[in-house]
């Protein structure tokens, strides 16, 4: 069985883990019931690895956020959508990769589905930049999404990403302009629209596609004006005080619930989802199901006003994250 990929702060597990490898080699090896000593360890280790993740700090979070195995967009999509269907291109010469949508089905409701979408290894990061879109992508959720606003079909989206693409490329072919035109239009669109933080939700990247109804975040997702990286290198000159500015932000789901910007958090599997992907992906199935059942009896009109008010509450939001009201330099 492939090994684990362990956090920092979980390094207190290796010991425990080696101990349950061992005794399932010995198990496979001879005919000795090891069965009493396997339960034992195994329920240990459970325990401890819920009372780290019980008391994770903001820049813990955001490394469970960016775990290499934590599932992704499609991986969400092929746990619980029938009839996927991916479409292409943003109808002007480009197809990004690391924004992905199409039509599905989520129990009997067609819907449209969009999500960034990162890499498993260094060559599908590659291929997907590391989920960070460039305009391209955005006017492709943007042409999706007028497809779903024509048919009815409501719109379901997944925030994945460190932030929009920010090199010369994306600059010259109107990055900005494309997210700013993704904020306006989402506003207008007639059918329900539901957004969840799976991973990382960062800056632009996630507003592009996070105009929603309904925002949901998973419990060790992180939702973030600025990575805590780059609010520390402006703020000190030193990336290495991360944890502090993360910590300032207020980018975790409890932080932003209060806020108002966060409409539900997920609970999720002791260890993270990366722990318990096919649990995480019923808990999401089940969160957007209800959330759908809701929002399909409101009218247009209560829709339209519903997402303005959210977005006021994210303007707020973006405004407390000034240097000056939250951080004293």
């Amino acid at each position: 069985m492939a090994r684990r990929f362990l956090l920092e702060f979980e390094k207190p597990l290796v010991e425990l883990e080696n101990q349950i490898d061992q005794i399932r080699e010995l198990a496979r090896d001879s005919e000795v019931d090891v069965s009493q000593q396997l339960l034992q360890l195994e329920t240990l280790a459970a325990r401890r690895r819920e009372e780290i993740f019980n008391a994770l700090t903001p820049a813990q979070k955001i490394q469970v956020a960016r775990h290499p195995q934590r599932p992704s967009t499609l991986d969400y999509i092929q746990m619980f959508c029938d009839d996927w269907v991916e479409l292409h291109g943003d109808r002007n010469g480009t197809d990004d990769q690391a924004l992905i949508g199409g039509l599905a089905r989520i129990g009997e409701k067609s819907v449209l589905l969009i999500g960034q979408q990162k890499g498993r290894d260094t060559k599908e990061n590659v291929a997907r930049n590391f989920g960070m879109a460039k305009p391209g992508g955005y006017r492709k959720a943007l042409r999706l999404m007028d497809h779903a606003d024509r048919f009815n079909l409501p719109i379901i989206c997944f925030i994945d990403t460190p932030g929009a693409y920010a090199g010369l490329i994306a600059e010259e072919q109107g990055q900005g302009e494309a997210i700013a035109v993704n904020l306006r239009e989402m506003f207008r669109l007639k059918v329900p629209i539901i957004a969840t933080v799976i991973g990382e939700g960062g800056s632009g990247g996630a507003l592009g596609i996070g105009v929603a109804d309904r925002l949901l975040m998973f419990e060790h997702s992180v939702y973030t004006v600025a990575s805590p990286e780059a609010c520390a290198s402006i703020l000190w000159r030193d990336a290495g005080k991360a944890p502090e500015a993360a910590s300032a932000l207020k980018i975790t789901g409890p932080d932003l619930m209060k806020l108002g910007i966060v409409d539900e958090v997920l609970k999720e599997p002791s260890g993270g989802n990366n722990w318990a992907p096919l649990q995480a992906g019923e808990t999401l199935k089940n969160a957007l199901e209800k959330h759908l059942s809701e929002l399909l009896a409101l009218s247009t009109r209560e829709l339209r006003d519903n997402r303005y008010s959210k977005f006021r509450k994210m303007g707020k939001y973006l405004e407390s994250q000034s240097i000056e009201s939250e951080i004293s330099v």
